[in-house]
């Protein structure tokens, strides 16, 4: 049996996947399009990398790992102080394909079978990335909604939570556009043993369940976020009956002081 490594980690919010095409243009391009590019570096060593920010390592060694983060953004931290990060063991063997939490029995090594384990393992990162960012905006709406507890008042004006609204419309996006957990990859539909491998490599890494559980509490943030709207839709609406019951107010006593004017001469 032989063993290898698929080591999977975020570097950036995005990458540029045009720019990345050009930056390793000399190396063996298996599979690119806008949002992602396969390549195979040395036999037995492929890098992968998606317009998410993620980077996903095959039989890679730590130094050469360093090496396409260099690459592709010197000013990056290498590999070893990335937080979000993820490592899954591949045996190859004559056993039965087999996933468990944090190994792979294939029979097979060929470039498809490799870039499924490490697409699996991608979006298992990105999803770690995308729950980070959740919790701070459902970490941010609570203190407001504490505020209208202890205060029954929101301190929150309207151009700020607009770019709140914003930035949580921008996650759900990003999610949407780059996972494709709902998905089988294309390179599935025609072989069983792939389609099989991706079905368990999901299971495993719980990605739909997570992504279910991201969708939700994005959907919480977003309703507090719309009743925030609705309370200061119903303050501003309140600011302007009283301007306007004001200004009727002074015209009504300018017009009783011209009258008072007028009879007393």
């Amino acid at each position: 049996m032989t063993q290898y490594s698929v080591v999977a980690i975020q570097i950036s919010i995005s990458l540029n996947i045009r720019r990345c095409k050009a930056l390793f243009q000399s190396y063996d391009i298996l599979f690119s399009d806008s949002d992602e590019i396969f390549i195979r570096t040395q036999e037995n060593k492929y890098a992968y990398l998606f317009q998410y920010g993620v980077l996903s390592f095959f039989n890679f060694t730590p130094s050469e790992i360093n090496e396409i983060i260099r690459i592709i953004d010197p000013n990056a931290p290498m590999w070893g102080n990335h937080e979000l990060n993820e490592t899954i063991k591949i045996t190859v063997s004559e056993q039965a394909q087999k996933v468990d939490f944090n190994s792979v029995i294939l029979n097979d090594l060929s470039p498809e079978f490799i870039r499924l384990v490490m697409l699996n393992t991608s979006q298992s990162v990105a999803l770690d990335k995308y729950l980070e960012i959740t919790d701070d905006l459902l970490d941010e709406t609570r203190q407001y909604v504490k505020q209208l507890e202890q205060s029954g008042s929101l301190r929150l004006s309207r151009k700020k939570l607009k770019m709140f609204i914003g930035r949580v419309l921008n996650v759900k996006n990003q999610i949407f556009e780059n996972l494709y957990i709902f998905n089988a990859p294309d390179i599935t539909w025609e072989n069983e043993a792939l389609n099989r491998l991706n079905i368990e490599l999901k299971q495993t890494f719980d990605l739909k369940d997570r992504y279910q559980y991201i969708y939700e509490r994005n959907s919480i943030i977003k309703e507090e976020l719309d009743l925030f709207k609705d309370i200061l839709d119903h303050n501003k609406s309140s600011r302007l009956e009283i301007i306007i019951i004001a200004l009727i107010l002074i015209e009504i006593i300018d017009l009783y002081v011209v009258r008072l004017l007028q009879a007393s001469f």
